[in-house]
């Protein structure tokens, strides 16, 4: 096609997370990783998001912590289930949170607000990507629960939009199946209807 960008978006893929690894993006890179993620529809400018970031060694205090929460759910963990626990958040050099956090407001609906943290998150791996890091979008079972939620920084009323997992990847990222684009969009034909 010749656009540089378009070519970029068309083989925009995920990397492996137990791939990634050092050299993470620096904290000018995540300023402007941020900076570029929160460039997104935002109805009512409310920024009913916010940022994350795990890295060092409190990625693997979250490992203890989730590792612990997983065996108080599950019982006595076995040795390859407790580490993988352990590694949850230290398997890249860094992971970003990209949480949702609405606001009250009368008119602006939650549903969009958290459309809008999505916009957010896809941004932030595009903006990593575009900088020559790899990504890997996750949210995984302590998403959905109210201590594992607690334990990775978010307030009760926050959700998880997702885990972005970042690191360098020198390998080739597994190509997977992709939608058939003609079957996802049609000409309106008035209301839908059962018939």
């Amino acid at each position: 096609m010749g656009n540089p960008i378009i070519e970029f978006m068309l083989n925009r893929s995920s990397a492996p997370i137990p791939e990634l690894r050092e050299p993470a993006p620096s904290d000018a890179e995540i300023e402007t990783m941020i900076r570029i993620a929160s460039r997104v529809p935002d109805h009512g400018r409310l920024e009913p998001w916010r940022f994350i970031l795990y890295r060092g060694d409190a990625r693997l205090a979250i490992g203890e912590k989730l590792a612990a929460l997983a065996e108080q759910r599950e019982g006595p963990l076995g040795e390859g289930r407790r580490q993988q626990e352990l590694a949850r958040f230290s398997r890249a050099p860094l992971v970003i949170g990209v949480v949702s956090s609405p606001k009250d407001h009368p008119k602006i609906p939650q549903w969009e607000m958290f459309l809008s943290g999505g916009a957010a998150a896809m941004n932030l791996v595009i903006a990593a990507n575009a900088l020559g890091y790899a990504t890997n979008w996750i949210t995984n079972w302590y998403s959905d629960v109210e201590e594992g939620r607690r334990i990775l920084g978010l307030a009760p009323h926050e959700r998880v939009i997702g885990f972005l997992h970042i690191g360098t990847f020198n390998g080739t990222a597994p190509e997977r199946p992709r939608p058939d684009v003609s079957a996802l969009y049609a000409e309106y034909s008035g209301p839908w209807s059962k018939t």
